[in-house]
């Protein structure tokens, strides 16, 4: 595993963390306490020590299952969730993002992963005028000087959204969370450069397109209702699905999974820190650890080590 210093926060994270989006149930797929522990037993194996997770990836649940998978081990963790949603049933979230809400939010994090602290508290795909709620980045400074939360940092939506990247700093934040990946570069253009300037730490999300850089799915793929990619993605999935047979004949080097070579075309970016793939098993989470070890995946990246 190589691990790179999450920008101005000083924590070493692995280049490959997880993601525990699909834990709260919208990915076609329910888990089991069990399952949750396999998983985060594959990643101690790989080195792999972050996580991201959101108080709406299920009620809490996602989170809830974290907690109770990594319970014994916390301190070996680096854990970072969100704030800002409510979940109220699957694909159906509301927004809220009151000072005093947004710290109920944080009690109910805090209860369900089982830590009194979090590392890493992000604001989640709030727009610009939520993002300048009266109040809320005092309060959450408040929360870092109880000890409650060690750092502060946002999830972005859309991937150009320059207005909140260029406030990061004057609001505390030290991270940018966006999505990037090789079907959605348009974070390239001012917002990963913004990140460098400011020596921001970068999480890659949905670092395979949702899955569709995986390499499993052909144009005319269906999912279950209860995946997130048939309830909400389905505009334009014919086209992507197409464009990923383009990269995989034109770009994959041979015997690559293309899986693995998308997470690594993320890494040789020098304003990414890690990537967060979801996973479904322990096999997904060493198959994408190995990422780590493609040399497209290594390239002469500031503050990067084995």
């Amino acid at each position: 595993m190589l691990y790179r210093t999450l920008g101005r926060t000083g924590l070493k994270v692995s280049v490959v963390g997880v993601g525990t989006w699909q834990f709260g149930g919208e990915w076609g797929m329910d888990f089991t306490p069990a399952a949750v522990a396999a998983i985060f037993d594959a990643a101690d194996d790989c080195g792999i020590n972050f996580l991201d997770t959101a108080e709406c990836y299920g009620d809490h649940l996602s989170e809830s299952l974290v907690g109770g998978a990594l319970a014994s081990r916390r301190d070996r963790w680096i854990i970072a969730t969100k704030f800002g949603h409510h979940f109220h049933r699957p694909f159906e979230r509301s927004m809220h993002f009151d000072p005093t809400d947004v710290s109920r939010q944080l009690d109910a994090s805090l209860k369900a992963l089982r830590t009194d602290y979090v590392d890493l508290l992000q604001c989640h795909s709030a727009n610009d005028v939520e993002f300048e709620t009266g109040g809320l980045w005092a309060a959450l400074q408040q929360e870092q000087a109880r000890g409650r939360v060690r750092h502060l940092g946002l999830s972005i939506s859309p991937p150009t959204n320059l207005h909140q990247t260029d406030r990061a700093i004057a609001v505390g934040a030290s991270t940018i969370q966006v999505v990037y990946n090789r079907l959605q570069r348009e974070a390239e253009e001012n917002v990963l450069p913004s990140c460098r300037r400011q020596n921001l730490g970068v999480f890659a999300r949905v670092p395979l397109a949702s899955g569709y850089l995986s390499g499993k799915y052909k144009p005319g793929a269906v999912f279950p209702a209860t995946d997130v990619r048939e309830a909400l993605m389905k505009e334009g999935r014919d086209l992507k699905l197409a464009e990923v047979e383009r990269i995989a004949a034109t770009e994959l080097p041979v015997g690559v999974p293309m899986a693995q070579w998308a997470l690594a075309w993320c890494l040789r970016n020098p304003a990414v820190t890690a990537v967060i793939p979801g996973c479904k098993s322990p096999e997904q989470v060493r198959a994408n650890a190995a990422a780590a070890s493609l040399e497209i995946g290594q390239p002469d990246h500031p503050q990067a080590v084995e």
